[in-house]
């Protein structure tokens, strides 16, 4: 009997045995896929929980808590300034470097349009987190929250949700002060009608912040850095982080010295008591400034003095034109003279004798309507001409505590 051969062609394989091989074959892949799209979606579930506490993490550190306390009085600015991460990535397209419109050794400014109602602003983001640093931002943030004026700069928010505090301010598209007075361009630099209404803008930003909010707000950093100034050259206000919140019957208490070198109140530097005055002293400085396209905080004399004695030692003795911008003497007119003389009343050691920032508005402000209509301002302090007639020896003697304070800011105290 005939015995039968094995069958090698693939064709006597049965149809089953092909099929389940396929069902097999189908069957891992797809196994295989839903392990894969199971470990992506653990592993984003994972990032999404790690980036949450994350933000929880940064929120706590960031002092947050402390924030919303101190705007909870009132609960709608709260809900409005907390601004999540989110948003602000997408107005900066995650913070694209073209978006940087400035920055230095502290951080950077963005430049952002947010989503919801398109209005541009401009977006701080600092380097480093630094305890100091994270409370001048909680510090700045409460006092903004309280402040509506128009030569303030206004804060929209804030977002506390990365390693370092965000500030979201209104964009204000000219720069600063700073830079208009001291451009390298050999072009004119602002026109005096434009330097003496900045001034007067800045005045009445700070007699606002002295006497018509419910606690007197010292600004303690006021310089040509600080003022901003908008499309029309409208002067707004900025950086509150060293500013301080003063009740009337703390007036004077022993504060840490903060401030800028050049525009710091003397007696403020030495005996560390804050009043209103020292935000007076350093707009004087910027009178000065504004006078002299002199930079307060690196200018010496030929012979050595500061810009603010060189100032008034010139003024005391009517040569006041030798440090005059030449642009000022010739559109300034008689203002000038007036403008200076206020600027050595601010100056004053004695700070009872300086005027108050409400008292240096108005006398701007007279300067502004038509001489026959001249409205004069009634000094609480002593008449700020006093300076006018005094001889050099006496200014020298006045500013010795400024000099002495001036030499002792190259070395550590």
């Amino acid at each position: 009997m005939a015995t039968a051969l094995p069958c090698l062609d693939m064709n006597c394989f049965s149809t089953s045995d092909s099929g389940l091989s396929v069902g097999i074959g189908i069957g891992s892949g797809a196994g295989l896929l839903l392990l894969v799209l199971g470990a992506i979606f653990v592993t984003r579930k994972i990032k999404h929980q790690r980036a949450k506490m994350l933000k929880q993490k940064f929120f706590k550190q960031n002092r947050g808590h402390l924030l919303e306390q101190l705007v909870s009085q009132k609960a709608d600015i709260a809900e409005r300034m907390i601004i999540p991460l989110v948003e602000l990535e997408k107005a900066t397209n995650n913070f694209d470097k073209a978006r940087e419109i400035g920055g230095g050794g502290h951080g950077t400014v963005y430049k952002g349009i947010m989503s919801d109602d398109l209005h541009v602003v401009a977006i701080k983001k600092s380097k480093v987190a630094v305890q100091r640093e994270i409370d001048e931002f909680i510090n700045e943030v409460a006092i903004l929250s309280q402040i509506n004026h128009r030569n303030v700069v206004k804060l929209f928010g804030c977002c506390l949700e990365t390693e370092v505090p965000l500030l979201v301010y209104e964009f204000i598209p000219n720069g600063t002060l700073y830079h208009h007075l001291h451009i390298e361009d050999p072009r004119a630099s602002l026109p005096w009608m434009d330097r003496l209404r900045i001034a007067t803008e800045t005045a009445r930003a700070l007699a606002y912040l002295h006497s018509a909010v419910s606690v007197p707000i010292v600004h303690r950093d006021i310089k040509s850095q600080n003022i901003l100034l908008d499309g029309t050259l409208v002067a707004k206000v900025s950086d509150f982080g060293a500013s301080r919140c003063i009740p009337i019957d703390q007036t004077g208490d022993a504060t840490a010295i903060q401030g800028t070198f050049g525009y710091l109140d003397p007696v403020y530097y030495y005996t560390g008591r804050l009043t209103e005055k020292s935000d007076v002293y350093s707009f004087g400085v910027l009178l000065m400034e504004l006078l002299t396209r002199k930079k307060p905080c690196s200018y010496r004399s030929s012979d050595e003095e500061s810009l603010v004695s060189y100032f008034t030692t010139l003024l005391a003795a009517g040569d006041l034109a030798r440090v005059l911008d030449p642009q000022v003497v010739e559109e300034g007119g008689k203002d000038v003279e007036e403008v200076a003389m206020l600027a050595a009343a601010c100056v004053r050691m004695e700070g009872d004798h300086r005027p108050t920032m409400r008292q240096v508005e108005m006398t701007l402000e007279s300067l502004h309507v038509p001489h026959g209509n001249i409205v004069t301002c009634d000094m609480d302090a002593p008449n700020y001409a006093v300076i006018k007639g005094t001889n050099r020896e006496e200014v020298s003697r006045q500013y010795s505590l400024e000099e002495e304070y001036l030499l002792s800011s190259r070395y550590p105290r």
